[in-house]
């Protein structure tokens, strides 16, 4: 008997950023708070067993910003392979999926740092919603700031809508 190799994904809204200002909004830096909030997700991932193998990550500022300051709070783990994309920056589900079907299947931990509302939409249109999961409403509320969301699947390949099972929608602390 073969065992089936499980696929977990965790997408992860970018922490707390300044506010817009004068600033283009790809390029608004974290505020303070947000740097903080960065460092209890790195931990809680790399207690958790979540330490990616491969990240995606939005072009823009406070989506670099929390990818690097997550890294460095999980301590001595394994580099994973990271990618920047602008196509996560104004990406719908569609193409946040279109990403992972692109994935070698023998990586086993995906993390995407990305933008509201696409990470708790897609988060909630993978998510089998049988049976009902007190978390799913969570993301349809949305994923605050430093929020994430974990799911868990048998291939990136098949990837699609009610197709993962999700096992956690975690809020930074207050």
């Amino acid at each position: 008997m073969t065992s089936v190799r499980r696929r977990r994904l965790v997408l992860l809204r970018h922490a707390k950023a300044e506010p817009a200002g004068n600033v283009p909004d790809q390029l608004r830096p974290l505020a303070v708070v947000g740097r903080r909030q960065c460092g209890d997700v790195g931990q809680r991932l790399s207690t958790s067993g979540l330490v990616p193998e491969h990240v995606l990550v939005s072009t823009a500022v406070r989506t670099r910003q929390t990818w690097d300051l997550v890294r460095s709070a999980m301590g001595d783990v394994p580099e994973p392979e990271v990618l920047f994309t602008d196509e996560l920056y104004d990406a719908g589900p569609r193409d946040v999926l279109a990403l992972l079907r692109l994935l070698d299947e023998r990586i086993t931990t995906v993390l995407v740092v990305g933008h509201e509302p696409t990470m708790s939409v897609t988060a909630a249109l993978l998510a089998d919603p049988t049976p009902p999961v007190g978390d799913l409403g969570q993301l349809h509320v949305g994923l605050p700031t430093a929020g994430y969301a974990v799911l868990e699947g048998p291939a990136w390949a098949e990837a699609d809508r009610a197709a993962l099972r999700l096992l956690e929608v975690a809020r930074p602390p207050r």
